[in-house]
């Protein structure tokens, strides 16, 4: 739609060029026909440099958009936002166009296969999955009974997805107004899985608000884990039972996430770091460590703390 157009739907006015727009995406990522926003203070950087078409924006920052870049003002330019994405969420149920499914696939009774998705060859598709529209499922991979793939999530080779779990579903996000009224983030984006990643029983990885979420090859993933939107888990991590990772988290290569262990959101865990039982992650921490507890601590440290707790207790007992 037009810009001019948008802007009236969500209650702000516009006076730039009246570009065709086809979505919203991050600074760092958006082209001309797509729209961004600016909220952040320490996003200034990808501001400066965003090539997006225009930009919802505080009358006070416009000074810092590129040229050739309009402006969008906005009060609240997050709530801005996510009012907008409601008007770029794709048709849950599409146009009919038969999926392409492998005569070597095989497929279980009950099973639902939406319009343009392409099964590969070898798959196996346990009863009564549900499988969205242009979902792509690559070749060997098994998808369990009662599986739920979302809309446009891609699937490598090799991969397991076992029994109740859900890939690609909207991520929890809501922009708020002054009234405490909340609004819907729309996640228009997908989920990735790269190949040979294996999915546990009842686990959750929603899809990104913008681009991706993406679980990369070789990652291994208990029954109960949250994966939040647009989180990058990287190459051969294990993330154990009950775990959270929180939206836009990154973690590196064979990372691993002890059980009930969780994060924040928007950091970054270095490569073969682990993060034991319960382990709670605030904020981005180095690789090729051993972290322990809440607040989180190298797990040497929280050893000697647990002693000294344990000795200060005897203590006192007598």
């Amino acid at each position: 739609m037009r810009v001019g157009d948008l802007a009236k739907k969500i209650g702000i006015e516009y006076s730039g060029e009246d570009l065709e727009i086809d979505g919203i995406d991050t600074l760092k990522d958006a082209k001309k026909n797509q729209l961004s926003f600016f909220e952040n203070k320490k996003y200034a950087d990808e501001l400066k440099k965003t090539e997006a078409g225009a930009v919802f924006i505080k009358e006070e920052d416009i000074s810092l958009l590129p040229k050739g870049v309009d402006a969008l003002v906005s009060k609240n330019p997050y709530l801005s936002m996510a009012r907008a994405t409601k008007y770029f969420a794709k048709e849950l149920i599409r146009e009919k166009k038969e999926p392409k499914i492998s005569g070597s696939a095989r497929v279980g009774q009950r099973v639902h296969i939406g319009n343009a998705a392409i099964i590969e060859d070898d798959v196996t598709i346990l009863d009564g999955a549900f499988i969205g529209e242009d979902v792509v499922i690559g070749r060997g991979t098994v998808i369990h009974p009662n599986v739920v793939i979302y809309n446009d999530t891609l699937i490598g080779k090799n991969c397991i997805i076992h029994a109740n779990s859900v890939i690609g579903s909207d991520g929890f996000g809501y922009a708020h107004t002054n009234d405490g009224e909340h609004i819907k983030i729309y996640h228009n984006g997908i989920v990735v899985l790269e190949e040979d990643v294996e999915i546990g029983s009842n686990t959750s990885i929603d899809r990104a608000v913008f681009g991706k979420t993406i679980i990369k090859s070789g990652t291994k993933i208990d029954n109960l884990v949250q994966i939040g939107h647009n989180c990058d888990i990287g190459m051969r991590s294990i993330i154990v039972s009950q775990t959270g990772i929180s939206g836009s988290s990154v973690l590196g290569r064979n990372v691993v996430m002890g059980g009930q262990s969780a994060t924040a959101g928007h950091l970054k865990i270095g490569d073969f770091a682990t993060v034991a039982a319960r382990g709670g992650v605030t904020k981005s921490i180095e690789g090729g460590k051993v972290y322990s507890g809440f607040p989180l601590m190298l797990h040497s440290d929280w050893l000697k703390l647990q002693a000294k707790i344990a000795k200060f207790f005897k203590k006192e007992s007598k």
